[in-house]
């Protein structure tokens, strides 16, 4: 692949949580099942690219808290997903200085690609919910939903 967009982040979270399903609509059993599928992965060989996140609780989030698709341009995601990038890969360069647990791996994101509407989407969605999930904030933006 000549173009590797990904984002690999693994936490590991020991969590023990029982509990008593009682009826259940459909739409609750989705969401729970979104929780327990922890990976979302986006491609395609047409542009030969891939976004990989692994982050338990982020499809929840997504399908449960963020704007619907469609709420924002692709033009606003491309933009605030180039500076929120450059900030990921700055810290990613400093170890010494931000927790190298949290920024792991380079994040490959080139302006001149056209990734599509569904990629941009799901990456300033993961930014976002990052920055809520562990207090950080990437750029002059406060992360809202």
């Amino acid at each position: 692949m000549k173009t590797i967009l990904s984002i690999l982040l693994l936490s590991i979270f020991a969590i023990s949580c029982n509990t008593v399903k009682n009826s259940t609509s459909n739409n609750d059993e989705a969401l729970e099942s979104l929780k327990l599928n922890d990976t979302v992965s986006i491609s395609n060989d047409a542009l030969e690219y891939e976004i990989i996140i692994i982050e338990p609780g982020f499809n929840f989030w997504l399908a449960s808290t963020a704007k619907p698709e469609g709420y924002y341009s692709q033009q606003f995601l491309e933009s605030r997903n180039l500076i929120y990038v450059n900030e990921w890969n700055s810290r990613v360069m400093q170890p010494q200085r931000y927790n190298p647990n949290l920024y792991e791996m380079q994040i490959d994101y080139q302006p001149n690609i056209d990734y599509g509407y569904e990629v941009n989407y799901k990456l300033y969605n993961y930014f976002i919910y990052f920055q809520l999930t562990y207090k950080q904030r990437l750029a002059g933006f406060v992360p809202r939903i």
